[in-house]
């Protein structure tokens, strides 16, 4: 049993929306913020998306209406002051930049009642790089989810020295409670065990597209042949989206930062931003 109740989510993007979504499924009153209204359209849209697709793949009532009714536990704001007013938890899902984080903390911090407490679900960052801005170390923390949260249903916890003891125990049962397999990390490690794991592995794949070695689809067919494996590494960028692999190759070394701007070039900036935009490495039918 959890204590927390109201749940705030910044960032209506591919995860963002699906742990807000997810949340409200698993009974819990949830808002969902984002800088403006134009991106909560779009995050209706992408909320009214999940509610067909939790009932194409099966999940447990989403076809008895327990889908459609997580959409009554969902607020939309985008004033960010009004939409963690009543936060017990607030989970961050912004882009991928420290500087942006630090300064939606700092914002944060001011407007959040003292007894909130805050998560980044940073796929790379460190806690402990943005804990200061917060004005809240022992409550903050990191709560990672795969995408796809539905079905890759891990969330990894992580937190900072500084994190409460108590506060890391009641953000593993809040997991536990949306239907997730908690992960708690025992120390700070950036890439949590996911992506210290999936990074390497993308980066290794890009460097095989971006430097000509081989075609993505070629890529992808060689390891789900010879591993068994369900989806190639190209598949994978996809189903993230290829801006958020985007802006972590961007703050890589050089090399990484290559295979960032042939991202940028080829498919970015052509508008083929994975799954959720229909068309990625692969071309989608919605």
């Amino acid at each position: 049993m959890t204590n927390i109740q109201r749940v705030t989510v910044l960032g209506t993007g591919v995860l963002g929306s699906q742990i807000a979504f997810q949340t409200a499924y698993s009974g819990f009153d949830v808002v969902a913020y984002d800088i403006n209204d134009d991106a909560l359209d779009k995050a209706r849209e992408r909320f009214n998306g999940l509610v067909d697709t939790y009932i194409a793949d099966g999940v447990d009532g989403a076809a008895d209406g327990k889908a459609k009714d997580a959409l009554t536990r969902v607020r939309f704001s985008a004033d960010l002051g009004d939409a963690v007013a009543e936060a017990d938890l607030v989970i961050e899902a912004i882009p991928e930049i420290l500087d942006l984080k630090k300064s939606t903390y700092a914002e944060l911090g001011k407007l959040a009642p003292e007894h909130t407490i805050f998560a980044t679900n940073s796929s790379t960052l460190l806690p402990s790089d943005m804990k200061e801005s917060t004005g809240r170390v022992d409550k903050f923390l990191a709560l990672h989810f795969a995408n796809q949260i539905w079905k890759f249903n891990t969330a990894e916890i992580m937190g900072t020295s500084d994190t409460d003891p108590a506060v890391f125990d009641a953000v593993v049962e809040f997991s536990k409670a949306i239907g997730m397999v908690a992960i708690p990390i025992h120390k700070e490690k950036a890439g949590y065990v996911l992506n210290s794991l999936l990074v390497p592995f993308l980066n290794a794949a890009a460097e095989l597209g971006a430097e000509g070695y081989a075609e993505p689809a070629d890529v992808d067919n060689t390891w789900r042949i010879a591993t068994g494996a369900p989806m190639g590494p190209f598949q994978i960028f996809d189903v993230i989206g290829l801006t958020t692999p985007y802006n972590i190759m961007s703050h890589g070394d050089e090399k990484t930062q290559k295979f960032a701007e042939w991202l940028k070039t080829e498919y970015i900036d052509k508008g083929y931003l994975g799954v959720a935009s229909g068309r990625g490495f692969y071309t989608y039918t919605k």
